[in-house]
C-alpha cells in the first residue's frame, strides 16, 4: 500500500538551490523542430516508485507502446527514493540528461518551473481529452505554480478528512460526527471523549514543528478567511485575525480543555487511535489500510466547517513535463501524460494501489467501488477532494515558512506563547525565508 509523501517537504532546500542557479542555462542540442507523428521516437520516463508501484506503471507504458509502434518508453525509477528525485533532475539539468517525464512531489513545482526545463501545456489543458476540470482544483493548482505556465499533469492525490473511533465514541455515549459539523461541534465531542483516568483523549495534533503540523493548520486558516502568503507570494499573510482565530481555537481544546493528544513524534497519534486510546484525528487515506489490518471500528466524514465552509488541505503530487526542443518528443510526452491519466488508465494505477483516484469521474467506477469495500471512508475521502480548492504554496521559501509557522503552533498548543504574538514572530521569520 501507499504511504504519505508529504514528509519529504522539508529536504528540498539544497537541490532547490541547484535548480535555482540553473535558470539562465539554456544551452542544449535541439531534435525535430517539425513534428512528424509517424517518426521513431524514444522518451524517457521517470516513475518515482519502486516494487509494486513502479511495475504497474512499467506494464501501462509497455502498453502504450504496443498501441503506438513508434515510441519507445525508457522506464525507470529515476532514483533509489522519490525523495532523491529533485537532486538527480537538478544534476540532470546541468549536464543535459534528464528525462520526458518524471514523478515529482507536488512541493517542487515552483523549483521546477523556475529550471526552464518544464514544457508549457497551458493549450492542452483547453482540449477535453485532458478533461482538466475533473482534476480537483487544488491539483490543478499545482501544475501551475505561478499562473504562467502548466508544467504538467496531476499525479496522486490526497486530503485530509475527519477519522472517528467508534469505540471510543460508543464507549463515551457520543454521536459520530456529521458533514454538518461545525468546529464547536468538534471540540463539545472531543472533551466528552476526553478521560484522563483511562489515557483517552478526544483529539491528536502534531506537536513536532514539521509539515504535519503545519498542513493540519491550513484548512481552519483558510476556513476563517485566511491566506498563508500575499498575492505576490513574497510575504506571509497566515498572522492575521484569521490565523489568530484559528490557532486560538486549537489551543483552547489543548490547554483549556485538555483534551487533544500533543504528538511529538507525528507516529504516535495514530497508533493510539488504532488501540482505541483517540477518538478523533484529522488524517488521509494512506490511514486507512492500517486501520482496517487492525481492526479498528472507524468512521469517515469531511472535516468541520466554519459557517458552512468545510475546506481541506490537499497535497498533490505531479507528473513533471520537461523540454528537450524537439517537437516529436514534446508531442509523444504529452499524449503519454495524457493518457496514463485517464480514467481507465488511472483505475489500473491509483485506484488499483490504493490511492485516491485522480479524477472525480472515477468515483462511481466499478474499480474504485471494489477499493472501498477493502478500505472502508475512502470514498467518502474521494469526494472530499471537493472541498480541496486551495494549493499549498510551492514557492522555495515555504520550507522555512512551514517550520516558523509549524515551532509557533507547537508552542502555543503547549501553552507557551498566544497565537498574536507566535504568529507574528513565525511570519516575520517566514518572510525571511521567502526573501532569501
Amino acid at each position: 500500500m501507499t504511504t504519505h509523501r508529504l514528509r519529504s517537504i522539508l529536504t528540498t532546500a539544497t537541490a532547490a538551490v541547484a535548480i535555482a542557479a540553473l535558470a539562465g542555462c539554456t544551452g542544449q542540442p535541439q531534435g525535430a523542430q517539425t513534428l512528424d507523428e509517424d517518426a521513431d521516437v524514444t522518451i524517457q520516463f521517470w516513475t518515482g516508485q519502486s516494487d509494486e508501484a513502479h511495475k504497474l506503471l512499467a506494464g501501462l507504458a509497455a502498453e502504450f507502446e504496443e498501441e503506438h509502434p513508434n515510441v519507445t518508453i525508457d522506464v525507470s525509477e529515476g532514483a533509489s527514493s522519490t525523495e532523491e528525485l529533485l537532486q538527480k533532475l537538478s544534476a540532470g539539468f546541468a549536464s543535459g540528461n534528464y528525462p520526458d517525464m518524471s514523478y515529482a512531489f507536488g512541493s517542487w513545482a515552483s523549483q521546477l518551473e523556475a529550471s526552464k526545463r518544464t514544457l508549457d501545456i497551458t493549450e492542452k489543458t483547453e482540449e477535453p481529452e485532458l478533461a482538466w476540470d475533473e482534476f480537483s482544483e487544488a491539483a490543478r493548482a499545482t501544475v501551475q505554480p505561478t499562473g504562467d505556465r502548466t508544467i504538467g499533469v496531476p499525479a496522486l492525490v490526497d486530503n485530509i478528512s475527519l477519522i472517528y473511533n467508534k469505540t471510543v465514541f460508543d464507549e463515551a455515549g457520543v454521536d459520530y460526527p456529521t458533514e454538518d459539523w461545525t468546529w464547536d461541534d468538534f471540540r463539545e465531542a472531543s472533551s466528552q471523549l476526553t478521560d484522563e483516568a483511562n489515557g483517552t483523549y478526544g483529539y491528536a495534533y502534531s506537536v513536532s514543528g514539521s509539515e504535519e503540523t503545519t498542513w493540519q493548520f491550513w484548512p481552519h486558516l483558510w476556513q476563517n478567511g485566511g491566506a498563508i502568503l500575499s498575492e505576490d507570494g513574497t510575504t506571509a499573510e497566515f498572522a492575521s485575525q484569521a490565523g489568530v482565530d484559528a490557532l486560538e481555537k486549537l489551543r483552547v481544546m489543548a490547554v483549556d480543555d485538555q483534551s487533544v493528544y500533543l504528538d511529538q513524534t507525528d507516529t504516535k497519534f495514530a497508533q493510539l487511535f488504532a488501540d482505541d486510546r483517540i477518538g478523533m484525528m484529522t488524517s488521509g487515506p494512506w490511514q486507512l489500510y492500517d486501520l482496517n489490518t487492525k481492526g479498528t471500528d472507524y468512521g469517515v466524514t469531511i472535516l468541520p466547517g466554519t459557517d458552512g465552509d468545510h475546506q481541506t488541505v490537499s497535497g498533490p503530487d505531479i507528473w513533471a513535463l520537461f523540454d528537450h526542443q524537439d517537437a516529436n518528443r514534446e508531442y509523444w510526452i504529452t499524449e503519454f501524460a495524457t493518457w496514463l491519466t485517464a480514467a481507465e488508465q488511472d483505475e489500473r494505477w491509483n485506484v488499483a494501489y490504493g490511492n485516491l483516484p485522480l479524477r472525480s469521474s472515477e468515483i462511481e467506477s466499478d474499480a474504485f467501488r471494489e477499493q472501498v469495500e477493502a478500505l472502508p471512508g475512502l470514498d467518502i475521502m474521494a469526494a472530499n477532494g471537493e472541498n480541496a480548492i486551495q494549493a499549498r504554496p510551492t514557492v522555495p521559501g515555504y520550507v522555512g515558512l512551514s517550520e516558523s509557522i509549524a515551532n509557533a503552533i507547537s508552542e502555543v498548543l503547549q501553552g507557551q506563547g498566544d497565537p498574536k504574538t507566535a504568529l507574528e514572530e513565525a511570519a516575520a521569520e517566514a518572510d525571511e525565508a521567502l526573501a532569501d
